[in-house]
């Protein structure tokens, strides 16, 4: 049967994410992948996670296995807000949040909600893969803004909001974006925001990596600034708990909240309600702040080896980025090369990364860059792979 014809239009432009292919290659185990995106698996709190299980199951079986609301599990929900509250400075009398099937969902209800066809959303250059194809199943149109060292062109942001009266968003990863690794100073997110009040948009704020700081100075976010009700603020358990279990939250204006939660309730009605409830009884029992300082520790030795090593073994035409956290780094050839050839090559040597066109509002068109991943390899496996790529790198540079 011929299933092309069925395909709607908002699916035929939107190709596989370039990381997940590349996952059917990175997960052998001969391969030294650095091309995911995931948190280290021994920062996972294993025993503790048993323990709430049990205790869920024989103390509240009927909560953890019924229908839930849609909005979020309430205790999860209060504990959330109060620490948004402590560590970000996030929350106002305007304030609500909708507990979310992972970070992903929660750009795909801002999609929903915000988004006709044709409407503009403005992107970093580069920007996340999974996010961007996201907006492309809305049939968005996505407006790519270069990234300098503190974060987006902030004139070529305003240029693009001047001539584009369709633009109704704004998705940005200020702290440790994915995939460069950049935060955004304080000046370029007050900026930011400055925009998006002048030309009536909303600013998607993606902060799944902000606690996983391991030096450098705290920048406020942006939703800590907001007063105007233009920025929603996307929150994740993922990197600092556990993927897994599929848990990130939005936290936005009430005024417009409603049509978050009926956006959801056609979704997937509601969150894992038992996911939610072992997320509840970490943060209430626990001390998640020991865990992620333990992660911070971990990601800024491998983050550091990997630096080092690359000063050593790649060509001097290669720059990269030095993260102050997050899991992501960024490499950056002479113009003119293609880092998509170059992967290719670098599988046949059992080095996997991600080319940089796959971050890019033009999936066609080659890119010089490519990202790196520190989180998941052993010393070993991180000094091997980068002495291969700086091989591979000095032969073809």
């Amino acid at each position: 049967m011929d299933f092309s014809r069925l395909i709607s239009d908002k699916m035929l432009g939107v190709k596989a994410s370039a990381i997940r292919e590349i996952f059917k290659v990175a997960g052998k185990p001969d391969v030294i992948s650095f091309a995911g995106g995931l948190p280290a698996p021994e920062s996972f709190p294993v025993d503790a996670i048993k323990e709430i299980c049990a205790d869920i199951l024989d103390n509240d079986p009927v909560t953890a296995l019924q229908y839930g609301i849609s909005e979020g599990y309430a205790p999860l929900k209060e504990l959330v807000l109060k620490r948004v509250k402590e560590k970000e400075q996030i929350g106002n009398a305007n304030d609500d949040i909708i507990i979310v099937s992972g970070s992903q969902q929660g750009a795909d209800l801002t999609a929903k909600v915000l988004l006709n066809e044709g409407d503009g959303v403005i992107c970093e250059e580069p920007s996340f893969i999974g996010c961007l194809n996201t907006f492309r199943t809305y049939n968005a149109k996505l407006y790519g803004v270069p990234m300098n060292d503190d974060g987006m062109d902030l004139e070529v942001l305003e240029e693009t909001l001047k001539i584009n009266p369709n633009i109704k968003l704004i998705y940005t990863i200020p702290t440790f974006q994915n995939p460069s690794g950049i935060t955004s100073s304080l000046a370029v997110r007050q900026g930011m925001l400055r925009l998006a009040q002048k030309y009536g948009v909303m600013i998607l704020e993606d902060n799944p990596y902000g606690e996983l700081r391991f030096s450098g100075e705290k920048v406020p976010t942006i939703k800590s600034m907001d007063t105007t009700g233009n920025v929603i603020y996307l929150g994740s358990f993922s990197k600092v708990f556990s993927p897994g279990l599929r848990l990130a939250y939005l936290i936005l204006d009430k005024g417009v909240m409603e049509k978050f939660v009926v956006g959801k309730q056609a979704t997937d009605v509601h969150t894992n309600v038992f996911s939610q409830m072992i997320v509840a009884r970490y943060l209430d029992k626990y001390d998640i702040d020991s865990s992620i300082a333990k992660s911070r520790e971990l990601y800024k030795h491998r983050c550091g080896l990997m630096l080092s090593c690359m000063d050593e073994y790649f060509p001097k035409n290669v720059t990269y980025t030095r993260p102050d956290g997050g899991i992501f780094l960024w490499a950056t050839m002479p113009k003119g090369t293609d880092s998509g050839k170059l992967m290719l090559e670098a599988v046949e040597r059992k080095v996997a990364f991600v080319p940089g066109s796959a971050f890019m509002t033009d999936i066609e068109k080659p890119s010089h860059c490519f990202r790196l991943n520190y989180s998941t390899m052993s010393d070993e496996k991180i000094e091997k792979g980068i002495k291969i790529l700086g091989e591979l790198l000095s032969e073809r540079l």
